[in-house]
């Protein structure tokens, strides 16, 4: 009997359930035929430090660091991520091999104090981890306190309701994922707050010298999908993006078209740049590339330079 394909995979509710997706979605693709697919649960550095935000410990490369050394080492075969959470550059070796149909990639208001962002009283507090939505926060109610609001969905839920912040915001893909959608008090539309890049999008990372993997991944990639995350990948890596950096980017594609809008902004929101543009979908990459260098242009060399 073949040995088991092992998934590499955090623990958090999130993570175990987009990994059993994926696990599904190859038994569903492939059959019983094609051997048992079993997950391997690792612990990241981003899930044991708790009590620090993500950019004074090293970013978002924190949830992906171990896995990526196990898959290195073969103890696992693949790796399913929010895709919001790779860096733009993965360890030498390692690649995305399947991206899914993207989710919703909107962002969720959840409070009890008040039915929408614009309408919380002047003063109140915001909990969040992400510099994008604290900045955008800032930007449109400067009058708000936003306070670092770490842990996953189910933990910043519990600050919630025990009062730590008056509101807090959450990617509407993850909550809908985890069957939490009743905790949603609005949503806010993409011109309110941009999305991350690759919000609601599932990536699929394999060893590139792994061709079976990469050939029992193939059915489950979504062309359309690849290539916006692409196109707003490539916008990520222009600007050198991390999580010390406030960056928003959304590609959507329409009859073979992509629009993309981008956004940097500073910390506290008092000053930002935006983009937009539109390209042949076989042009995403570039479409992104120059996005990036539009508004790096426009913002100057020191902006980024000058970020905490």
């Amino acid at each position: 009997m073949p040995a088991p394909i092992l998934i590499g995979t955090r623990g958090s509710p999130l993570a175990l359930w987009q990994a059993r997706h994926v696990q599904d979605l190859l038994l569903e693709h492939h059959g019983p035929g094609g051997g048992a697919v079993d997950l391997s649960v690792i612990t990241t550095s981003g899930d044991r430090i708790q009590d620090k935000p993500l950019a004074d410990v090293g970013g978002k490369g924190l949830f992906t660091k171990e896995i990526d050394e196990a898959q290195l080492r073969g103890d696992v075969a693949l790796a399913v991520h929010s895709m919001k959470d790779l860096p733009t550059v993965l360890p030498d070796g390692l690649g995305v091999a399947a991206v899914l149909p993207r989710a919703d990639v909107r962002d969720a208001f959840l409070s009890p104090k008040a039915p929408s962002l614009v309408e919380l009283p002047p003063g109140a507090v915001v909990g969040t981890s992400s510099l994008r939505r604290a900045a955008q926060v800032k930007r449109s109610r400067p009058d708000l306190r936003v306070i670092d609001f770490r842990g996953n969905v189910e933990t910043r839920l519990r600050k919630l309701d025990e009062g730590v912040a008056d509101a807090t915001l959450l990617a509407k893909a993850g909550l809908d994922r985890l069957g939490l959608s009743s905790k949603v008090t609005s949503i806010l539309s993409v011109d309110e707050m941009l999305p991350a890049v690759a919000q609601g999008a599932i990536a699929i990372v394999a060893r590139k010298d792994d061709a079976e993997t990469h050939a029992l991944l193939a059915p489950l990639n979504d062309p359309a999908t690849a290539v916006a995350v692409a196109c707003e990948r490539a916008f990520l890596a222009q600007l050198d993006g991390s999580c010390r950096t406030p960056i928003a980017g959304l590609a959507e594609i329409e009859n073979g078209t992509v629009r993309f809008r981008g956004l940097i902004l500073s910390p506290g929101g008092a000053e930002w740049h935006d983009v937009e543009g539109t390209g042949a979908a076989e042009q995403a990459d570039e479409l992104g590339r120059s996005a990036g260098e539009d508004v790096l242009a426009r913002a100057g060399v020191n902006f980024l330079a000058t970020l905490p």
